[in-house]
């Protein structure tokens, strides 16, 4: 059987869904691990037998891996990427895929013209729900699209900012809510609709975190898709728990609802029930996605086969950002070419 030797740099709270995954996945054996926090590398070698650096590029340099997992703050994400890609190595990196539509669009250059992989973390496309969402929609069953709300309802406060100097800004996270908590909700939501969007309408604020953040807490706004559907989308931090995500995807013929388990509602016939399988553990809403998609990303590098979710498809939750963010500023709405 053959291994792809991996390598994780960023040792925070979410190296573990992919270092995890990696010890137990019979294409994949991690090598090493990078932090500038030593403590951090050395505790995350020990852990799973590895080597431990403190410098990205001289792990680049002196490390012999295949596989790069880029699992740092957000404004890191293009440039490692980039420096991985064009040092010979595949790359799956955490979202958001980079933090401006330029960015996007070079990684995706750069994949191209290195011939690497490049997957990006939207690992809720791998939930059982989502995949019988979308299987539902796309056979025809329900007829029609007509319409659409996704709701993300969390809580941060201040400790959660607190432990990252990065977390919270504008140039080192590039938003709040919308780039970092909701946008596998928007991702899921774009994915699930399977049609360009036109027309975008949003507005952002920040009405809990005023003094903690310098970006958004709480993300609103109408989405209108080529095919004639139209989504509500609202984000905050400002509930008193993270509750369950909400999808709601209305049909000529039936309703899709997704909250705790996914309900497929057809107008003349037997209601079907999906439920995901989750781990038990403070984060257990981030489910068990990571899992199965390291798993195909290292299948599709080893078979030769298209990744799901590499540049081209994760770039346009980074352009739906974007346009959150300038609908906002403009008070206007933002209108789409049909490219996204």
């Amino acid at each position: 059987m053959e291994k792809l030797r991996a390598a994780i740099v960023g040792c925070g709270s979410i190296y573990q869904n992919h270092a995890a995954v990696l010890e137990e996945n019979e294409n994949a054996q991690l090598v090493a691990v990078c932090d500038i926090d030593e403590e951090k590398a050395r505790r995350a070698a020990q852990r799973y037998g590895c080597r431990a650096y403190t410098d990205f590029d001289e792990m680049l340099r002196q490390e012999a891996f295949e596989v790069l997992h880029i699992c740092t703050p957000h404004y890191l994400h293009c440039p490692m990427a980039v420096a991985a890609m064009e040092s010979g190595r595949h790359v799956l990196t955490e979202k958001p895929m980079a933090i401006t539509e330029e960015d996007a669009r070079r990684m995706e250059v750069v994949a191209q013209k290195t011939g690497r992989y490049l997957g990006v973390c939207f690992q809720n496309r791998y939930n059982a729900t989502s995949v019988a969402m979308r299987n539902a929609l796309r056979s025809g069953a329900l007829g029609k699209i007509i319409g659409a709300k996704a709701l993300v309802t969390w809580d941060r406060g201040a400790d959660y900012f607190q432990s990252g100097a990065w977390r919270g800004t504008w140039a080192q996270e590039g938003g709040g809510v919308l780039i970092n908590q909701s946008i596998h909700t928007l991702d899921l939501l774009q994915w699930l609709m399977d049609a360009p969007v036109t027309k975008l309408a949003a507005s952002v604020s920040t009405k809990r975190l005023q003094d903690v953040i310098e970006v958004e807490d709480t993300a609103d706004a109408v989405i209108w898709f080529q095919n004639g559907a139209r989504a509500l989308f609202y984000a905050t931090l400002c509930y008193v728990s993270n509750s369950p995500v909400e999808v709601e995807i209305q049909c000529e013929k039936g309703v899709l609802r997704l909250a705790d388990g996914l309900d497929i509602l057809p107008v003349n016939g037997e209601v079907v029930h999906v439920e995901d399988e989750r781990p038990v553990g403070e984060k257990d809403y981030w489910g068990l996605g990571h899992k199965l998609l390291i798993s195909d990303f290292y299948r599709s590098i080893i078979e030769h086969t298209p990744f799901a979710v590499d540049g081209s498809q994760a770039k346009t939750a980074v352009s739906l950002v974007q346009a959150f963010y300038q609908s906002s500023r403009q008070g206007a709405p933002v209108h789409f070419d049909g490219a996204l």
